[in-house]
């Protein structure tokens, strides 16, 4: 899925030489954490944060709420190009959301950029954009179960599972796989768009898979048993 069709279109900017207390009223005003720079023809020249602006900020505006007015002339001296990150990572409109998720992740920032080819900006994609297509691609949104079942790592493991699934006419909204601590078996997780897992639980365990509980599951430990 190309993060064409899950980025923000809509993006909320700034001008360079905006005061820092307009970057502040927009974002509280738009909820947002991330304000793309731009002049000219919508060109990218930075990005500024809400941490940006917190760091921007001395202790003794907080401490006086910014009733003093010598503290808060300084502020507003101050502009946005001055805190800004210049020429900040961006991405274009054919990365897929693994490639952002993947991005996002090795740089530790909460949103890219989406520029076009001449360096315009035409979006802009977040963790929280990343969420919601997640939730999509997986199907996650409407009611059902996530079991995580221990298989071997070998062929026909995963028609074995879905066979048994399906016999028991339980629709899949989704299958992921992800390694294990053991590397000749991975943990299967699928969605099963149902609640009543009683029966396919117990038929899995008849055919010699192992449940894990997939809420105390995480990659860096052996998952406990059910």
């Amino acid at each position: 899925m190309f993060i064409n069709n899950s980025m923000t279109r809509k993006v909320i900017t700034i001008g360079p030489d905006a005061d820092i207390f307009e970057a502040q009223r927009m974002m509280s005003e738009h909820n947002i954490r991330h304000l793309p720079v731009v002049e000219g023809d919508n060109k990218l020249i930075g990005i500024v944060t809400d941490r940006d602006l917190r760091s921007a900020m001395p202790l003794e505006f907080f401490k006086h709420q910014g009733d003093c007015q010598e503290v808060r002339d300084k502020i507003q001296e101050m502009r946005i190009r001055q805190i800004m990150t210049p020429d900040p990572t961006t991405i274009t409109p054919h990365y897929t959301i693994q490639d952002a998720l993947l991005l996002i992740q090795q740089l530790k920032v909460g949103a890219l950029p989406v520029v076009d080819d001449e360096g315009r900006l035409t979006g802009i994609i977040s963790v929280r954009d990343l969420l919601r297509a997640f939730i999509n691609v997986l199907g996650i949104g409407e009611p059902g179960t996530l079991l995580c079942i221990l298989a071997e790592e070998r062929i026909g493991e995963m028609k074995r599972i879905v066979d048994a699934i399906t016999e028991e006419n339980i629709s899949v909204g989704s299958i992921l796989v992800a390694r294990y601590w053991d590397e000749n078996k991975r943990a299967v997780f699928p969605y099963l768009m149902t609640n009543n897992v009683v029966r396919i639980k117990k038929k899995l365990q008849e055919l010699g898979f192992t449940l894990l509980n997939p809420m105390e599951w995480y990659l860096d430990q052996l998952p406990k048993n059910e």
